[in-house]
């Protein structure tokens, strides 16, 4: 009698151990690196998202590093290398800027962890295809934060293009303000940001528009920044642009975007005209309106950069865990056409002529067939 108790025992410390294990191994080791404003939100995201468990984290500041670490419960480290070292992780989320860490990156995903990266996917093409080519190597998940893609508002707008609810658009107005703020040093410099206000500011709508409207024929640019001298100018990333897009002859767009002190508040919007149709979208609200200025529907969202993190996060975590049901989304070589959109930029401001996408998208492509038949 005894021993069938303890047979019984013993089968039941089984199941449960099995049970215990599984959701163990739901739960992805994850690291971060960079503390800094978007890292800290990724980090808060990462607490609400059950599959995710924080493992260690790393900043160059180990007096910041250990401070939020005790709060997470998890390794701290100021050296990016060592955390990727000491750590067989799931997840890397990356939110350092690129050029304090790049090497590190590919590092990890020579050790198999899937990277999420904050916008933008790199300073330039070239480095961001050399992301994508090598998580496909190494067949792991490598994907771009653009939280504005699961913002509600954004989402309504995609579901009123995709049930055409918005016709004939003929126009495309896109203005981005950054407004008043302290900025790194290094982003002023060409070589540790690889671009200014376009890339580093204004990426997610770019993103919202390549995504929804996919690239543009050709791009035309004018880049200017606050340096008096012309000489000066050549050794600044840009603060100001104005980008022209041409989607087909009868659809074209602009794009105005600064970052520039004494421009007033910020703020961000997308205006598309379609016929007896004009929809503004923006992070917290979509309006629907006729070209007289009458509002039909009006859609006012203030989830906030932590609920749009949040739901990111939960989305690749789900990409990694049931692939086959989560595919990935904004994945790298998915943003590899925003880079391309913004290579063309950066190329027409110095040709003094439109450029077009799709050469640089080719070029990619490319790469790919040839690291194919390697």
């Amino acid at each position: 009698m005894h021993i069938n108790y303890f047979v019984a025992y013993v089968r039941w410390r089984r199941i449960n151990l099995g049970v215990f294990t599984k959701m163990s191994e739901n739960k992805l080791k994850t690291g971060i690196l960079g503390l800094n404003e978007g890292g800290q939100l990724l980090l808060e995201a990462a607490q609400n998202v059950d599959s995710l468990q924080i493992q260690a984290l790393a900043d160059k500041d180990p007096n910041l590093a250990e401070k939020i670490a005790g709060q997470y419960q998890c390794a701290a480290y100021d050296d990016y290398r060592q955390l990727i070292i000491q750590n067989q992780l799931d997840c890397l989320l990356v939110a350092a800027p690129i050029h304090s860490c790049d090497e590190f990156v590919r590092m990890a995903m020579k050790k198999k962890f899937n990277v999420l990266k904050l916008a933008p996917a790199a300073r330039d093409f070239e480095e961001a295809a050399e992301f994508v080519r090598l998580g496909e190597e190494e067949q792991i998940q490598f994907a771009i934060a653009n939280p504005s893609r699961f913002a509600r508002s954004f989402i309504a707008l995609r579901k009123q293009l995709e049930e055409g609810k918005i016709e004939q658009i003929f126009l495309i107005n896109a203005f981005c303000n950054v407004g008043d703020y302290h900025q790194p040093g290094w982003r002023t410099d060409p070589k540790l940001a690889g671009g200014g206000v376009l890339l580093q500011d204004c990426y997610r709508i770019i993103d919202q528009i390549v995504s929804n409207f996919d690239m543009p024929q050709q791009v035309y640019s004018l880049n200017t920044n606050q340096a008096q001298d012309k000489q000066q100018r050549l050794y600044l990333t840009e603060d100001t642009a104005i980008v022209t897009l041409k989607f087909s002859d009868t659809f074209i767009g602009s794009f105005v975007a600064t970052r520039r002190e004494g421009a007033g508040p910020g703020e961000e919007y997308l205006r598309l005209y379609g016929k007896d149709t004009v929809v503004t979208v923006s992070d917290t609200q979509l309006i629907v309106s006729d070209g007289h200025g009458n509002v039909s529907e009006k859609l006012k969202c203030n989830d906030g950069g932590l609920v749009c993190a949040t739901e990111l996060l939960k989305s690749f975590a789900q990409s990694i865990l049931s692939p086959e049901k989560n595919k990935l989304r904004s994945s790298g070589r998915e943003n590899l056409k925003d880079m391309a959109v913004i290579q063309s930029a950066y190329l027409s401001a110095r040709t003094g002529f439109p450029e077009e996408p799709g050469r640089i998208l080719q070029m990619a492509s490319l790469g790919a067939d040839k690291t194919a038949n390697g």
